[in-house]
């Protein structure tokens, strides 16, 4: 087995039994998306008009639970310096471990979210557009938080932080995500507001390995 595909199960297997970091960010996606719609009443089409903005925000802040151990677990233990001085650059291993995170977390918070939008009475194809949305966008939320779980590696406070780093870089994200599903209720074409979701996850799967690498070697000291 490559030790890429090694380090990537390694960061999966743990994503399931440190903490239940993806059980925590599964259930906290579903604990919002119940508590609005008893907030906000029965009016079901003010809640379809929100559902979008609503679980995109959700699955956003879920997604944040967990960013914070991305590196700071081996950093802590030392297996961060290990991992530095193997064979396999620092930029794949930054995108070994997006990519577990989104195995772990933002895969499922797109699987769950079909079910979530039930709650909001959400039509069958503003549903699909909502899913797709995920699908493509969350990637980028992975990607992204790499580079604030980078730059906060050696703060004693850095989960406090984290979010503070990458929410607004996130916004595009929610925009775009949020903006298709509203498109789709409103009868009209989602593939530009789409399209420009692909483009910003591609861009953010492109860049943030080597951003998250050089912030690690910085932290690391070498």
């Amino acid at each position: 087995m490559s030790p890429f595909a090694t380090l990537l199960l390694r960061d999966i297997k743990l994503a399931a039994r440190s903490g239940g970091g993806a059980a925590l960010a599964l259930s906290f996606f579903a604990l919002v998306a119940t508590l609005v719609p008893l907030g906000v009443g029965p009016d079901l089409r003010l809640l379809a008009r929100m559902a979008g903005g609503i679980l995109w925000v959700a699955a956003v802040l879920a997604a944040l639970l967990s960013l914070d151990r991305l590196f700071q677990g081996d950093f802590e233990d030392g297996s961060l310096d290990m991992i530095a001085l193997s064979p396999l650059p620092l930029e794949l291993t930054a995108l070994a471990k997006i990519a577990a995170h989104w195995l772990s977390t933002g895969l499922p918070l797109t699987l769950l979210s079909p079910l979530l939008a039930l709650l909001f009475n959400l039509a069958p194809p503003a549903t699909l557009i909502l899913f797709v949305s995920l699908l493509i966008g969350t990637p980028a939320v992975s990607a992204v938080g790499a580079i604030g779980a980078s730059l906060t590696l050696s703060l004693k406070r850095g989960g406090l932080l984290l979010p503070l780093i990458i929410l607004p870089l996130l916004s595009p994200v929610v925009i775009f995500g949020a903006g298709a599903v509203a498109l789709s209720l409103d009868g009209l074409a989602s593939v530009n507001a789409l399209g420009l979701l692909a483009a910003f996850s591609f861009a953010a799967l492109l860049l943030s390995p080597f951003a998250a690498a050089a912030s690690v070697r910085l932290n690391l000291g070498s």
